[in-house]
């Protein structure tokens, strides 16, 4: 029997939301200044993982400031079919995982939803058992898991991986976990997680080094112990997790998303907008507002969780090199692109987290922008404006690049393969058209259709010339 699930984004069923998007566009009359007040949600990337580990506690919990999001609905379904029982009002979500039903996760929800196979460490810890399908390949680059099975090998676990399925059990008659020292190659951010959930039901000490410092995983870490769970260090390379028998129930608030507070931040500096965002947590944008104010964006603090963004003068290039937090993220790398095709000089981004990320270049090309590829650098020289056209979203941040992009162009741009902005941005052209852009999503034309009939396979590829 499967648990309860409210659809968590819209009230239609994900199948229903993903051909919805994939048949409407965005189009944007692009020139025109914003102004006013938008409200940033939570943040996807903790949504996600928080969600997983709730099935920590055999009680209820509530989680607030849940963003409306298609990748939200998908880990609801998978959670639902485990057994779990979730309720939504409104951005509130109340999840009772008192009973996990089956420890096998469905193959075909979470090969679509990399975020979902995270949830091995929670289930394996719960019932010492766990069938997680590998979630596959990914748009922006190879991300594997080899440091997650790696990390719950060294906790006790027995994992082997056939026909696509990562099988994991505790042997013993205890089938709980033993805490290890685990130092991990990379400072992985889904490894630190799923290890974190995985210690803090085992028993012992777990030392989990050169962990991931980002603020989602800290976020995780508040969730955990608000629940009752032991970790120290979270936010730094060294995490100590000191494992109990059970977590309780708990009543807790995800942080704002800080990417999509970088997205408003740099939709005000590309139409030369002033516009107010909060909730904001600075610390957690200091490498982007770095980059902004170097460029000559002006940011002003006005309260602890409240920023605002003025106009530039002129708007100055820069280089850019995307690192693991506390370094420049690279989920703001393709909206900072579209930022410095406006800048008056040449400006260089170097993509050093995933070898695939800068597919949007040739999107942005499309409407005037001037940049080069070669590997995983992109040289960016400035231009006076740019035009509107036809683009296509190759991935999620590369959606919002594009919607930055349309807003400062001239004239019309029309963006197609919404279901990437969906999956991570909280009704992003609803929040634009309330700061005044002239953004509206339309069903797709005939010739919207043939616009993505027409593109081979090789005109989203990037060309190093």
């Amino acid at each position: 029997m499967e648990g309860r699930l409210i659809n968590l984004s819209s009230g239609l069923p994900d199948a229903k939301v993903s051909r919805a998007a994939d048949s409407s566009v965005l189009r944007i009359s692009g020139g025109h200044r914003l102004h006013g007040h938008v409200t940033i949600s939570g943040a996807k990337n903790s949504a996600l993982v928080i969600m997983a580990g709730a099935l920590l506690c055999s009680e209820d919990c509530r989680i607030r400031n849940v963003p409306l999001l298609a990748d939200v609905d998908k880990m609801g379904q998978v959670l639902s079919a485990l057994g779990i029982s979730l309720e939504r009002h409104g951005n509130v979500l109340d999840v009772n995982a008192s009973e996990i039903r089956t420890s096998k996760a469905p193959y075909e929800l979470v090969t679509q939803l990399r975020a979902s196979f995270f949830a091995i460490g929670a289930i394996l810890a719960r019932l010492g058992v766990a069938q997680m399908p590998l979630p596959g390949g990914c748009a922006i680059g190879a991300r594997p898991v080899d440091l997650h099975v790696r990390g719950l090998q060294a906790m006790g676990a027995e994992v082997q991986i056939e026909h696509g399925i990562c099988n994991a059990y505790v042997p013993g008659s205890k089938r709980r976990l033993q805490g290890a020292n685990i130092y991990l190659d990379s400072p992985s951010v889904g490894a630190t997680e799923t290890l974190m959930m995985a210690a803090t039901l085992a028993e012992g000490e777990t030392i989990l080094e050169n962990a991931a410092r980002e603020p989602e995983v800290v976020d995780l870490a508040n969730l955990c112990i608000s629940m009752g769970a032991k970790i120290k260090g979270a936010g730094t390379s060294t995490i100590i997790i000191d494992g109990v028998p059970k977590l309780h129930s708990t009543d807790y608030t995800i942080i704002p998303d800080r990417i999509e507070a970088g997205t408003f931040l740099l939709a005000g500096a590309i139409t030369r907008s002033e516009i107010l965002l909060s909730p904001v947590i600075g610390e957690h944008l200091l490498p982007v507002i770095a980059k902004l104010r170097e460029m000559g964006v002006k940011l002003v603090e006005e309260a602890p969780d409240c920023l605002r963004v003025l106009p530039a003068d002129i708007l100055r290039p820069t280089d850019i090199e995307t690192l693991p937090h506390p370094g420049f993220p690279t989920d703001m790398q393709a909206p900072f692109m579209s930022l410095l095709t406006l800048a008056e000089g040449d400006s260089l981004i170097n993509e050093s987290v995933f070898e695939n990320r800068l597919r949007h270049a040739s999107e942005l090309n499309r409407l005037g922008a001037d940049i080069r590829v070669k590997g995983n650098t992109a040289f960016i020289r400035g231009v006076p404006m740019l035009s509107g056209a036809p683009v296509i979203c190759t991935d999620l941040r590369a959606a919002a690049a594009l919607v930055l992009a349309g807003l400062a162009a001239q004239g019309q741009t029309t963006i197609h393969g919404l279901q990437h902005l969906d999956r991570g941005y909280d009704r992003l052209d609803v929040k634009l058209q309330q700061l005044g852009a002239k953004i509206q999503r339309l069903p797709a034309t005939g010739r919207d259709r043939e616009f993505i009939n027409n593109i081979s396979d090789t005109s989203v590829q990037i060309s190093s010339k």
